[in-house]
């Protein structure tokens, strides 16, 4: 019986091109299904916008509910200051949309089962927010960490936990996405086993139907879990944009 992990686990597809630290660097399956990722967010806005029609195909009217889709939530999170941040959430969105799907495909990696893959995306996401904060209100970004109103006693521990609760944003979101992904693909494998287990018992094989039905109905719903990930990543991360654009 194969690990239940095995599916999570990265392996090398070429000798190791250089060493950092001491460590081999080689192309795996996770920097593969990351690639792949970009590749079809990229032939999506190619396929929507080259065909130049005046009826929108179906490509283009996907693009567009993908667009409309994303810059509905950042402006609900983030007001209409967010748009130059545009580009960033929709590549989050798509990015993370796309690895999830591909993770569904037999014998693929679901990169985003790893929590270093999301917390990269989030550090991202933070050094941007930081770094905006800084630039458009300079010292004054500081008051994100003072709650407007607080008696000045409560100064210190308010704004310690304040900094806090910033700081653990990127592990939340990381974790979340990572959770949901890792527990889904985990559920899978084990109404999968059971199927085998009952077909290999003979006189129990007619009762594999049923976890083959769950399993059947799971994978329908992971591909919704798929989608709400990703859209809930990307919700958050307009609504921390907010942050960092009107410093409140």
């Amino acid at each position: 019986m194969a690990s239940s992990f095995e599916e999570f686990e990265v392996q090398h597809l070429s000798d190791p091109l250089f060493s950092l630290g001491g460590h081999p660097i080689a192309f795996t399956n996770s920097a593969l299904f990351m690639f792949l990722a970009v590749f079809a967010c990229t032939a999506l806005m190619v396929l929507a916008v080259k065909p130049q029609a005046v009826v929108p195909g179906r490509w283009q009217m996907l693009a567009e509910k993908i667009y409309d889709l994303v810059g509905g939530f950042l402006e609900s999170g983030a007001g209409e200051k967010a748009r130059p941040f545009f580009p960033l959430v929709f590549t989050i969105f798509t990015f993370i949309f796309f690895c999830n799907l591909f993770g569904m495909l037999p014998g693929s990696l679901a990169v985003t089962s790893h929590v270093i893959v999301n917390f990269a995306i989030a550090l991202i996401l933070f050094a941007v927010i930081i770094i905006v904060g800084v630039v458009r209100h300079g010292v004054k970004f500081l008051k994100l960490f003072v709650p407007s109103g607080v008696p000045l006693l409560m100064i210190p521990p308010m704004a310690v936990i304040e900094f806090l609760s910033f700081s653990v944003r990127p592990f939340s979101l990381s974790i979340r996405l990572f959770g949901n992904m890792l527990a889904g693909h985990l559920v899978l494998q084990a109404f999968t086993g059971l199927v085998i287990s009952l077909l290999a018992m003979g006189w129990l094989a007619g009762l594999s139907v049923l976890p083959l039905f769950a399993n059947i109905v799971i994978i329908g719903f992971e591909f919704f879990i798929a989608f709400l990930q990703a859209y809930i990543y990307a919700v958050l991360a307009s609504v921390y944009l907010h942050d960092a654009i009107e410093c409140h």
